[in-house]
């Protein structure tokens, strides 16, 4: 479920949730502050009460580590190991695929990684309003999900606010749960 809530509340990939270390999360204020490890491009998102509640259940229930190394992760198999190799991600599929077929749901292109294009796609109909007018805030957007532009106003922006992060976390959570 954790995994789940992040992909559409955060845009995270397979990728982000196997190398989640549990250090980059502020449970209590609802944050993650966490690069993502594909570009190594800071982000960060606001949880959402759902997630929050979701990693601290997948926390307490996690497996002892089978390795010292896995220790600071936040997901680890019933085994007590990393939901990927470093070659492959394809374990959290895999199981997105059982669950989709079990509640018969799946479809040809449908796994894991659609979680991150709805939040995309979702996110990026967020609006921002300041100085009297509203805009897509897809800034927001581009930060939540690691995405980087190769443009001046890029290379000039130092922050994205919390408002903002929130703004876009708030629309898409009305999306899915409604109001």
């Amino acid at each position: 479920t954790a995994m789940l809530l992040l992909g559409i509340n955060c845009g995270f990939g397979n990728e982000d949730c196997v190398q989640l270390p549990r250090d980059r999360l502020d449970l209590a204020k609802g944050w993650h502050h966490y690069h993502r490890p594909k570009t190594g491009i800071g982000r960060r998102a606001k949880l959402w009460p759902e997630t929050v509640a979701a990693l601290e259940e997948a926390i307490a229930r996690r497996p002892r580590p089978r390795q010292p190394e896995h220790e600071p992760l936040v997901f680890l198999t019933r085994f007590g190991r990393p939901w990927a190799t470093t070659k492959s991600f394809a374990t959290i599929s895999q199981a997105t695929r059982k669950l989709l077929d079990a509640t018969g749901l799946y479809k040809q292109g449908l796994s894991f990684y659609s979680l991150r294009h709805t939040f995309e796609t979702v996110g990026g109909d967020a609006s921002y309003s300041g100085g009297g007018l509203s805009i897509k805030d897809q800034v927001a957007v581009d930060y939540i999900m690691g995405h980087a532009k190769d443009d001046m106003a890029s290379v000039y922006r130092e922050a994205v606010f919390d408002e903002r992060l929130e703004n876009v976390a708030a629309h898409v959570h009305r999306w899915l749960f409604g109001s």
